[in-house]
């Protein structure tokens, strides 16, 4: 069995950036790796998660030319955790701007989870300025997956994190905890507020791997990181991403004559497998890469195998 392959070194930008990109948003971008070299796009998952200086770490920086940036609302994108003119379709239209910004007609989009939803989403509305597609933990927003992670299915995997994720929430609430958790993530109290971006950042932070990893789910922990992230999530699945149910399955025809890789932990429990399954069936000309004792986190060793081989196989390295 080949050695599994892990992260390149640790590498600094050599740009950045604030763009504003209307309604009153400045979204933070940075370049990495080498430039001129094969252009990039990589998207955070969440949404309201950010970028980390890991995920550059994903591409051999002699050989890319990566744009990663913090989407609306989160990371060092101001205004800090807002809602307002925050939709898929804005981001989707962000993204064209920092394309155009890199001056490329096309590049590689490499998304994870929430990344893969907003991928798809771009991908099948812009398929002409996309060279492949790089896919991790497939996320189709649908009705289904949201009810398995926020409502009933997770929760009986891990019914002691699950108390905690209900402790917020009064009694008489619990059969809708998607509109329960967006009362508290409104609320005009910022303690309330709070107190509900962590319960609900945390139950993903502590489910997202296979085994418990520490390094992983603390970041879900901090008051700043949980706010943007809990309140842009919930915000986004309350309103199913602005799609129509099933949408990104349906218009997979888009992506017929891109190349791609499907990279899906076989334990993942925010995304069950079956729906990468179903994308991959529906875009037969992607590679599937279903891994075994794996969960959702981009990290986890079989998982990052793959996605580095992938990033070299599509920028031409054996």
């Amino acid at each position: 069995m080949p050695e599994l392959r892990t992260f390149y070194p640790e590498i600094e930008p050599y740009a950045s950036g604030h763009l504003d990109v209307g309604d009153g948003h400045v979204i933070y971008w940075e370049r990495s790796g080498t430039h001129g070299a094969k252009p990039a796009v990589f998207l955070h998952g969440g949404p309201g998660g950010g970028f980390s200086a890991s995920h550059r770490r994903l591409f051999d920086p002699a050989l890319y030319d990566v744009m990663l940036f913090d989407q609306r609302g989160c990371g060092k994108s101001t205004p800090h955790a807002s809602l307002e003119a925050n939709t898929t379709w804005h981001l989707v239209a962000d993204i064209e701007r920092l394309r155009e910004t890199m001056d490329v007609e096309t590049w590689q989009v490499f998304g994870g989870s929430w990344g893969s939803t907003l991928a798809l989403a771009y991908a099948e509305t812009h398929p002409g300025r996309v060279s492949e597609l790089v896919l991790r933990g497939v996320y189709l927003l649908t009705k289904a997956e949201m009810d398995w992670y926020y409502q009933f299915g997770v929760s009986e995997m891990f019914p002691e994190k699950w108390e905690r994720f209900l402790a917020p929430i009064q009694e008489a609430e619990r059969g809708n905890m998607m509109a329960a958790y967006r009362k508290r993530l409104t609320s005009d109290d910022k303690a309330v507020q709070i107190e509900a971006a962590l319960a609900w950042s945390q139950w993903e932070g502590q489910t997202i791997t296979l085994l418990p990893e520490p390094s992983t789910s603390d970041v879900f922990g901090e008051d700043e990181f949980a706010l943007a992230f809990a309140r842009i999530e919930n915000h986004y699945f309350t309103h199913r991403g602005w799609l129509d149910e099933g949408q990104l399955l349906r218009d997979a025809d888009r992506l017929k004559d891109i190349p791609g890789t499907i990279v899906h932990g076989r334990y993942d429990m925010p995304c069950p497998a079956r729906y990468a399954w179903a994308l991959h069936k529906a875009w037969p000309k992607a590679d599937f890469h279903l891994i075994e004792g794996a969960g959702h986190a981009y990290s986890e060793p079989g998982i990052l195998d793959q996605l580095i081989r992938a990033t070299d196989k599509y920028a031409g390295k054996a």
